[in-house]
């Protein structure tokens, strides 16, 4: 059994989505693990993780627009210390995911044909995140 891990470093420019799955993608082969587990974790409150289609970039803005319904801003939310987008970026992030399992197999993630995995930034200004990588296997 094996273990890999990586650290990312990613700038985001606001709310939207970074696509991940190139760097993850490298990161997996140059493990060498054919068979495993890939663990994708981001250690904040204000972002988020997703596993989606990667053909039609509506999906993306169809997606950003129903989370932007789902927690508005300009609702009075008792936590604004931060400021007034940190809270629905609380509640967005909390609607999503912060870790991510894939498989990996053939020693690459067993993606569908049309999946990609992003970053969801979901803050009004740009951040630097982490995302942290964890490959198990042999």
């Amino acid at each position: 059994m094996k273990q890999h891990s990586l650290r990312l470093t990613v700038v985001t420019h606001g709310p939207g989505f970074t696509d991940l799955t190139a760097k993850i993608r490298r990161f997996v082969a140059d493990a060498k693990i054919g068979t495993g587990l890939l663990t994708v974790f981001v250690p904040h409150t204000s972002a988020s993780l997703l596993i989606q289609e990667n053909a039609d970039p509506d999906v993306l803005r169809d997606l950003k627009d129903a989370y932007a319904k789902l927690a508005p801003h300009g609702t009075q939310y008792r936590h604004s210390t931060e400021g007034p987008d940190d809270m629905p970026a609380h509640i967005r992030s909390a609607l999503s995911q912060t870790s991510i399992g894939i498989p990996v197999s053939d020693g690459a993630p067993a993606l569908g044909v049309w999946q990609a995995i992003y970053l969801f930034e979901h803050r009004d200004a740009g951040h630097t995140r982490d995302v942290l990588l964890h490959l198990i296997g042999d």
